[in-house]
């Protein structure tokens, strides 16, 4: 048996760039990250889990969802993925089927900034 005694060392936490992640969050980890304000800005904005919280805000199932948009039920499943990939038409007609706006604008950069996470060069 091992008695530890005296309090346990402190371990800093190391925010880089360049360090990431190699798995996925999950979604309640980052919409409860998300709601504090403490999400990396290269996790801010998954396209999946940003459709699947506005689906959320809107109680809606992901079927009632399929129904509004014409799609399977499995289509905006695959949609609500860290890795969803969908197209800016099918978030704006996801945008009218919750009742929200779909807004999309591309701004210059600030002096000294670097390229986005996995943009390519």
């Amino acid at each position: 048996m091992r008695t530890v005694t005296g309090a346990e060392p402190e371990f800093k936490r190391i925010a880089s760039p360049r360090l990431s992640r190699t798995r996925p969050r999950a979604f309640p980890e980052w919409q409860a990250l998300r709601r504090w304000g403490k999400l990396p800005p290269w996790e801010e904005g998954v396209a999946g889990y940003l459709l699947r919280a506005l689906r959320a805000e809107a109680s809606l199932t992901q079927r009632e969802l399929a129904a509004r948009l014409g799609v399977s039920q499995q289509a905006v499943a695959q949609a609500e993925r860290w890795s969803g990939n969908p197209t800016v038409s099918f978030m704006r007609g996801w945008a009218d089927a919750c009742g929200a706006a779909l807004e999309l604008s591309f701004a210059p950069r600030q002096p000294g900034t670097r390229h986005n996470r996995g943009a390519r060069r």
